[in-house]
């Protein structure tokens, strides 16, 4: 009796539908098609491969369609609507077709309404359709994480202001640093990460104001910072890798302008041809009573996203992770053998770890125990937040004239690595 009592879901079709079909039609045929997609490949996005918690609601798609003839921009919407049980309050309901384009679900072109336990999907063409279940924050943590990156990425751009300046001090006093590569490669980081933290300030103060070309650009601007920092950081992980591992035949002619043309261009392509496929726009976080939590010029096209971003981060995070593991295996190897003749020899080398691990990103990898729970994305806004403030300490106790005066710790160790392997380049 109570599924009899359950409103069934229902298709309105728009009259303008039927007058904009080409020549003079008495009947028309249109196909109705639901679907169980189940736990196939079939009708699976990017993001339904990913950790996040997405899924189309109970597995269901709808699809409409009148002859061979496509049938898009409809002056007036058709209406489906899915019946279903009411969701938790952490998730939310997305009305979604399927692009084929791109192989990836879409919302372009379709709204959502909440209706007790039904969802009304309002779209202007005709396709397959599903509703996408997401999971979600309510609007005070929004807020909270917000701030907590706001403030930690405000200190962490003084610091990196600092290590530039640090830099640039030790450039006009010693003549060395001005032929030298590695620190070269670090003010590098610091400068691409100094204009991502600008650029997510900016983008986040601004939300959606401004025309959308202005979106636009503000979405391409925070995309290519954030390209360029892992880059960089790949890059850091690759001169890590020169430096204690490979050793020997690593001479690179014109060494930091390749680095450079790499760390600064490669991100520049990628984000052209996003830009060229119009994937920048307005994207907006919704709470449980789909108010807006934050809004921000990001992606309107998941699987650009996932394809550019998350791909792309995963690729340079993985390298880096195993050239520091490889690493530090060195280090506490060495520090094992030296720690009878010279004490505290295990405590240098976990601090020596800690700091280069600040140059290869692991900060951002916390942002994989992130669908573990709330307290881990607490974690990553507040530690990876702080990845500049890292990175002056690491710089500062490398570098600084004191430390090279009388070098007897493994991170000055570090430092006449480093020395030696500019040399090798010039």
């Amino acid at each position: 009796m109570k599924d009899e009592d359950k409103p069934p879901d229902r298709v309105r079709l728009p009259k303008n539908l039927f007058t904009s079909l080409p020549g003079d039609r008495s009947a028309v045929r249109l196909a109705i098609t639901v679907l169980d997609i189940g736990p196939g490949n079939l009708f699976k996005g990017p993001q339904l491969h990913l950790e996040d918690g997405s899924s189309v609601l109970d597995n269901r798609v709808v699809g409409l369609s009148v002859g061979p003839t496509p049938v898009t921009a409809l002056p007036e919407p058709l209406e489906i609507t899915f019946s279903h049980q009411r969701q938790p309050s952490n998730m939310t309901l997305t009305c979604v077709f399927w692009d084929v384009t791109k192989g990836a679900w879409a919302s372009r072109g379709c709204s959502t309404e909440f209706v007790a336990e039904k969802t009304v999907c309002r779209c202007d063409h005709l396709t397959f359709f599903a509703l996408l279940l997401r999971p979600i924050l309510d609007r005070a943590t929004v807020q909270i994480l917000t701030h907590i990156s706001q403030a930690g990425c405000g200190v962490s751009m003084i610091f990196l202001a600092l290590t530039i300046v640090l830099y640039a001090a030790l450039r006009f006093s010693l003549q060395r640093f001005k032929s030298e590569d590695p620190p070269k490669i670090h003010v590098a980081l610091s400068s691409s990460l100094f204009l991502l933290n600008l650029a997510f300030l900016v983008n986040v103060g601004s939300g959606s104001a401004g025309s959308r070309a202005a979106c636009w650009a503000r979405g391409a601007v925070f995309h290519y910072f954030l390209l360029c920092t892992f880059t960089w950081m790949g890059l850091e992980a690759f001169h890590l890798y020169l430096l204690a591992i490979r050793v020997f035949n690593t001479y690179f002619g014109h060494y930091f302008l390749k680095l450079s043309l790499v760390g600064w261009g490669l991100p520049a392509l990628i984000v052209a041809g996003t830009g060229i496929a119009n994937s920048y726009g307005l994207y907006t976080i919704r709470d449980q009573e789909n108010r807006t939590s934050l809004e921000l010029c990001w992606f309107q096209e998941e699987a650009a996203l996932y394809f550019t971003v998350h791909g792309y981060f995963l690729v340079t995070f993985l390298f880096g992770a195993v050239v520091l593991a490889l690493v530090a295996w060195k280090i506490f190897t060495l520090a094992s053998v030296t720690a009878g003749k010279e004490q505290g020899q295990n405590w240098k080398a976990v601090l020596t770890v800690l700091g280069l691990s600040s140059l290869v990103g692991v900060t951002w990898g916390l942002a994989i125990l992130t669908p573990l729970g709330l307290a881990t994305i607490y974690i990553f806004a507040f530690f990876n937040s702080l990845q500049g403030v890292f990175i002056f300490c690491w710089f500062s106790i490398l570098y600084l004239p004191s430390q090279m005066a009388a070098p007897s710790s493994s991170t000055s160790g570090t430092a006449r690595m480093d020395q030696a392997h500019s040399g090798s380049h010039e």
